[in-house]
């Protein structure tokens, strides 16, 4: 089954995209990339000394779905969970430069989650992760699904955002997901491995391969009939969207259909982001009115075109609609 879309239609899901209200939420992290040179061994251990020249603040995780949805034009409320410290403080500040909402925010007494990369000649030497990683408990989980569901009464569409940080426990997801079932919004999923098969009721489940592989213990044979629509019944999920990397994303939908989305990259192929672009995109189209073949669509070009920026980078909607007027797009 080949997917199209015209250039009409993909004006007019955009157009309706901008001004929707998308909750997200998820494990937020604030990415710090310490840039240098690296020209001598310590002499104290077998190791690098980096001479920092540059020093960047990225927003990771649920963050940067946040700001991709920023970017396409959608309003985004983000509900996640910041420490009460230096790291936090840079987190909101940098959320809120992005121009995302961050009335939702619930400060919890563990550290803020703070990644920092050393870079020396393009190349990475070392990531430390300063973290607790634990689900949250009691009165802290208690205050994330109370801002959760308030966000979700008044939403468009909702976005659960996984990275094992703690904040998508069991009940929170549940009571998500059966809060935005009542309201009718679409929900879409970007898992990890500890909940896996907890997103019974999802609209779109959006693994990439090594997930499912992990979640099935087994290798995914995508060209085999019965495999993805075999994990889209375990699932409970209406769709699932199997992101390939440069292979693309394969759609299986409840109703047995399977159609393969080859990938639009050009030039510069760095994934880092990549996954966040599309799951901003799924959720602000569907949010739209899209048909969920069509959010596949957009998200891939939007995808194809983030890959060929380096680095987590967003994707605007004038951008996929310049990528369409450039290669013609038609029904």
């Amino acid at each position: 089954m080949n997917l199209t879309l015209s250039r009409e239609r993909l004006g007019t899901l955009l157009g309706a995209a901008r001004g929707k209200r998308i909750v997200v939420i998820g494990d937020s992290m604030l990415d710090v990339y310490l840039t240098g040179d690296a020209d001598r061994i310590s002499p104290e251990a077998p190791v690098p000394v980096v001479r920092v020249r540059g020093r960047q603040q990225a927003l990771g995780g649920a963050a940067n779905v946040a700001q991709n949805v920023v970017a396409i034009g959608c309003r985004c409320d983000l509900v996640s969970a910041v420490g009460e410290d230096d790291g936090g403080e840079r987190l909101r500040a940098l959320m809120g430069s992005q121009g995302i909402e961050t009335g939702a925010l619930v400060r919890t007494s563990r550290p803020t989650t703070v990644k920092t990369r050393v870079v020396a000649r393009s190349q990475q030497l070392v990531r430390i992760d300063e973290e607790d990683d634990a689900d949250f408990v009691g009165a802290e989980n208690d205050a994330l699904a109370a801002s959760a569901l308030a966000e979700i009464d008044v939403a468009d569409a909702l976005v659960l955002e996984d990275y094992n940080k703690g904040v998508l426990v069991p009940s929170l997801i549940s009571q998500a997901i059966e809060a935005a079932r009542a309201r009718g919004i679409p929900v879409v999923v970007d898992p990890k491995f500890r909940n896996f098969f907890a997103y019974r009721g999802a609209t779109v489940f959006k693994p990439n391969r090594r997930e499912l592989e992990a979640a099935l213990g087994a290798a995914v044979v995508v060209d085999e009939g019965s495999t993805l629509p075999s994990a889209l019944k375990r699932l409970g999920v209406q769709h699932l969207l199997l992101t390939l990397g440069e292979r693309g994303m394969v759609l299986v939908s409840e109703d047995g259909t399977m159609v393969r989305v080859p990938t639009v990259a050009r030039g510069v192929y760095d994934v880092v982001g990549a996954g966040d672009t599309v799951t901003a995109y799924l959720a602000a189209i569907l949010a739209a009115g899209g048909t969920v073949s069509e959010c596949a669509i957009i998200a891939n070009i939007a995808a194809g075109i983030e890959v060929g920026k380096l680095g987590a980078a967003t994707v605007s909607a004038e951008e996929v609609l310049a990528y369409a007027d450039e290669h013609a797009l038609h029904a």
